[in-house]
């Protein structure tokens, strides 16, 4: 049985509102993305701190390697989490890896992320997995604001544009998470926050996926990057009008970080990323990393 959220509270460090007290551990095992959206930057290196960059793509089997050794570093970790740095559901690399992670240390917290193209097809692997918690990147439910924020879709082997790829993305992270929800599992949306493009549409992205049974709703503000670069991030005055319009629908999570996505530690209080992947030659797994 998946963790219930008053569980999750007490013990995922992302979902605990009075601060972190445990940890996390991001494994980047997931290097393609089957969907290109307009602010999306995927990069290997040491610097950045934002969701799609890792200094090492791993595989299965390294990343249960590297849990052993973060535990045995920070015992505060209690959550193994995926969040790419490509899409959890494009491969099969983190249904191998939480396999692994559940024989070898079933204590921890296992969570992930996806940007829902295949999780309405995919969501009884997720459920199968033993999953606690997702996260849904859902952007817009409007096909032809979607299609602004996101070029293209790559469906069963198709690259598929504009707004026909922009519909079959939405109907699908829709389905999905109604099938993720009805399983017990609770699951968080995501939304980046483009005030020009999605910012009067945030309400019906909350009322969409908190009927389709999202219990948390994340508003995550724009890292201007990638097509998007000129694209002004958001004020503060735009993030709470969007928090408020969101709020009549969703509970809000508001204590988000951007964080990589092979981070680890206590979030806030410790980062011990780099004594983990220090003897790992970087970009060790060559699998790869662009869309489709």
């Amino acid at each position: 049985m998946p963790k219930s959220f008053s569980e999750l509270e007490k013990s995922h460090p992302c979902f605990g509102s009075h601060g972190a007290t445990t940890g996390r551990i991001h494994l980047p095992v997931c290097p393609g993305c089957n969907i290109a959206c307009r602010f999306c930057e995927r990069s290997i290196n040491t610097t950045e701190n934002r969701p799609g960059v890792t200094a090492h793509v791993l595989k299965p089997e390294e990343a249960a390697e590297i849990v052993g050794k973060a535990i045995q570093i920070s015992p505060e970790i209690k959550v193994a989490g995926i969040a790419g740095p490509g899409d959890t559901l494009a491969s099969d690399n983190a249904f191998k890896t939480f396999n692994l992670i559940g024989q070898q240390y079933p204590q921890l917290i296992k969570c992930m992320s996806t940007n829902g193209l295949l999780l309405n097809e995919r969501a009884d692997e997720v459920i199968a997995a033993g999953i606690d918690s997702l996260t849904v990147t859902v952007n817009a439910v409007d096909p032809e604001i979607e299609a602004q924020l996101n070029d293209y879709i790559i469906w069963h082997g198709k690259k598929i544009d504009g707004v026909e790829g922009a519909k079959i993305l939405i109907e699908n992270q829709l389905a999905g998470i109604r099938k993720i929800a009805e399983a017990g599992i609770t699951v968080k949306v995501n939304t980046v926050l483009v005030p020009r493009i999605n910012g009067a549409h945030i309400s019906e992205i909350a009322a969409a996926v908190a009927e389709a049974g999202a219990e948390k709703y994340n508003i995550i503000p724009l890292i201007p990057s990638a097509k998007l670069k000129d694209e002004p991030a958001p004020n503060c005055a735009e993030i709470e009008a969007a928090r408020r319009a969101a709020g009549e629908y969703i509970e809000l999570f508001l204590h988000c970080n951007h964080c990589r996505a092979d981070a680890a530690g206590v979030p806030g209080k410790s980062d011990i990323s780099r004594q983990l992947y220090a003897k790992i030659g970087p970009g060790s797994y060559g699998e790869n990393f662009s869309h489709g």
